[in-house]
């Protein structure tokens, strides 16, 4: 998939919707005719929407990533080992992929907006218990329920918005959505650790419970009744009929594994990260280890920016320069500076964020039939992602250092620039077969 020229429009250079299933998306068009009731920047109910899920997005990542920054002094207190505490974060992220596309179909039967509500309130509860889980066989098992009943979020929010929101603002409230993901991730680890160090591990997840509750209430004041949703049927057959086609869609499974490779690089660093910065030559205190993901704004940014970089370079161009960003971040961060380890830890951010509202919002345009569901795939392979780039990221750590963390990341990378090389390819070689038979 090469990236479009820097000269073309924005509205050629944002359509998704391909007529074959290997069709090259950037040669799309989409329109809306001039009584589109959809949802725009500037009409009724687009900021609202926008500040909804944003909140969504927040407290998602809050509490989906709440054990993050406290592994080490989960370790220590529980008796755990690095790779046994990284648990509490796979399992989460791990149950999330399992349960996404089974409450994808429910969202598909009750609504959006329905099961995003029942979703928030259920993890929210859950994660007021999950502070007085008394060993960490429990508190794991807590946060794989807390994870599961998260996963009715993501891919019904990208569902709503592809059903209300115009096609040309699509990615720019994707980026929304997942510039609240970065916001929740940032300011759950600066609270934990902060809380952590004065008061203790139990007592900072409780701090960040209590910062959920208050942003699931706010976000279900605030987000609009759905206008375009029509209720589907829950029929097994239909969802795996459904599943089917969006598996047999090749640019559809590029656009799963990118993501999963992306979250396979963030999930290693972010879960070791903490125990890098604890050891020698850094041994900073747990407050101060919370304050780095501060570098999470940055995210918000590359995220909320990803409209503009799509319409500068195209897709591909995008994701090139995402992964390019992402790559020098994992190798300025084997530095034993400080400010080199920081400023690898904005690249490998903004990088990420970046590819992640890229690819999501391409799945959400590619797919024009059962986009909770092609949403749900994407979801299940980006927080398998998660999961396995946590513990395999933690493991790696316990056998080579920062240096093994880096190692597998490296690898996950050179698979998203391989996948986009292949999907360039692809899409050349069906111009050349366009252009021989017009």
């Amino acid at each position: 998939m090469p990236p479009a020229s820097s000269g073309a429009s924005a509205t050629h250079a944002v359509a998704l919707t391909p007529s074959s299933p290997d069709s090259d998306p950037l040669k799309s068009t989409e329109s809306t005719t001039p009584h589109d009731t959809r949802m725009a920047p500037g009409g009724p109910g687009f900021r609202r929407m926008s500040f909804a899920l944003f909140l969504a997005g927040v407290a998602t990542f809050a509490l989906l990533y709440s054990t993050q920054a406290l592994l080490p002094l989960i370790s220590a207190d529980l008796g755990a080992s690095a790779s046994t505490a990284s648990w509490t974060v796979s399992a989460a992220t791990g149950a999330l992929a399992l349960f996404v596309l089974p409450l994808s179909a429910l969202s598909e039967r009750y609504g959006r907006r329905t099961l995003m509500t029942v979703s928030l309130t259920v993890a929210v509860a859950v994660g007021l218990l999950v502070p007085f889980a008394p060993n960490v066989g429990v508190l794991i098992a807590l946060r794989a329920v807390q994870g599961a009943a998260l996963a009715g979020l993501p891919a019904s929010a990208m569902a709503y918005l592809a059903e209300e929101v115009r096609p040309k603002a699509l990615v720019a409230a994707i980026g929304m959505f997942v510039a609240g993901n970065s916001i929740g991730g940032m300011s759950g680890r600066i609270v934990t650790g902060w809380a952590a160090q004065a008061w203790g591990w139990r007592w900072a997840l409780a701090v960040v419970g209590l910062l959920a509750v208050a942003a699931a209430l706010a976000f279900r004041a605030l987000l609009p009744a759905p206008r375009h949703f029509t209720p589907g049927t829950l029929s097994p057959k239909s969802l795996a009929r459904t599943v089917r086609s969006h598996l047999s869609n090749p640019l559809l499974c590029r656009l799963y594994a990118i993501g999963a490779l992306f979250m396979t690089v963030f999930g290693a660093v972010y879960t070791v990260i903490g125990y890098r910065l604890t050891e020698g030559p850094f041994s900073l205190p747990q407050g101060v280890i919370g304050s780095i993901f501060l570098v999470y704004l940055v995210g918000t940014v590359s995220s909320a920016a990803a409209g503009k970089l799509v319409a500068r370079l195209g897709r591909r161009g995008a994701l090139y320069l995402a992964v390019s960003t992402t790559a020098g971040g994992l190798l300025l961060s084997l530095s034993t500076s400080l400010g080199l380890v920081l400023l690898g830890l904005v690249l490998i951010t903004a990088g990420f964020f970046a590819g992640h509202a890229v690819a999501s919002s391409s799945v959400s345009r590619t797919a024009t039939t059962g986009r909770a569901q092609a949403s749900a795939l994407y979801q299940s392979a980006y927080y398998v992602g998660s999961s396995v780039g946590g513990t395999l990221g933690a493991m790696a750590f316990h056998a080579g250092g920062w240096g093994g963390t880096v190692s597998l990341g490296i690898l996950a990378v050179l698979g998203v620039v391989s996948i986009t090389l292949y999907g360039s390819r692809v899409a050349r070689v069906e111009r050349v077969t366009a252009a021989r038979t017009a």
